[in-house]
């Protein structure tokens, strides 16, 4: 029942829960200050920022990729470790684990524009023909891999503005739809740069898995060649050698003479 007071108009008492809002909102709560950086601190942080963008900058990207690769062939040419590959390999360091490490160094030299043939015949002299096979095809799948990760982190977004022209936009248009059967056929073709195809590949829009697979099919036929005659070199007229040179010989002819016969529509 109501009280007299209120049955005659008076104020109702107001309840603790709305007393207790009712001072939650009138009292202020404290926030924590951001500080806003002003003055000199403010010009340290832009100029900081305007540095990020400028060494993370496509442009700036690849004038690191120029720089690493001409020191990579400078060093190459000064020291030529292919050399110690062919002909100073430790003795006592053989089987697998030696096959490994050779694949690596295959990999990191082949970056620098070393000419694969030499470390196929090799591998062919080093490890025979089996082990040798399996040493030079992980190193050439070693090596596509750091050219074409080189070439996609610090040059594609630089390069692929200049892609301009009907030629340069088909080579780019096949590469990035067809990526494995592209590579495939460049791979199995004699006479294209191993290192001009990895960046070529870098800047368009293949994906890692076909440019590896294809890679590692794609070289397997004329680096097995190599291998075997540089395997069998002690023995130039086994008919295993001349079978090798004869694989190695013939697809650069028949190559040659393709290119010959397709050179006015290369033109065009």
């Amino acid at each position: 029942m109501l009280d007299a007071h209120t049955r005659s108009g008076g104020t109702a008492p107001a309840s603790p829960r709305a007393t207790a809002t009712e001072l939650a909102a009138a009292v202020p709560v404290p926030t924590a200050a951001v500080p806003v950086p002003t003055g000199a601190a403010a010009v340290r942080l832009g100029l900081a920022a305007r540095c990020a963008r400028l060494l993370l900058s496509p442009w700036a990207r690849f004038s690191v990729l120029v720089a690493l690769l001409v020191g990579a062939a400078a060093t190459v040419l000064l020291f030529e470790p292919q050399r110690l590959l062919a002909h100073g390999w430790p003795p006592q360091l053989g089987g697998f684990v030696a096959a490994l490490v050779f694949a690596v160094a295959y990999g990191l030299i082949t970056v620098a524009f070393v000419p694969r043939p030499l470390l196929n015949l090799a591998a062919g002299a080093l490890f025979g023909s089996e082990l040798g096979i399996a040493a030079a095809v992980g190193g050439s799948v070693i090596g596509a891999g750091l050219a074409f990760g080189l070439g996609r982190f610090l040059g594609q977004d630089a390069l692929r503005p200049l892609l301009r022209g009907r030629f340069l936009k088909g080579v780019d248009r096949q590469f990035s739809r067809h990526g494995f059967r592209s590579m495939l056929a460049v791979r199995l073709f004699p006479g294209v740069p191993f290192w001009a195809a990895n960046y070529c590949a870098a800047v368009s829009k293949m994906g890692w898995l076909p440019f590896l697979l294809a890679t590692a099919l794609g070289s397997l036929p004329n680096t097995a060649a190599y291998v075997v005659a540089g395997a069998r070199a002690s023995t130039p007229t086994s008919p295993v050698f001349l079978i090798a040179m004869a694989a190695i010989a013939v697809p650069a002819v028949a190559g040659a003479v393709v290119a010959w016969r397709k050179r006015h529509h290369l033109r065009g």
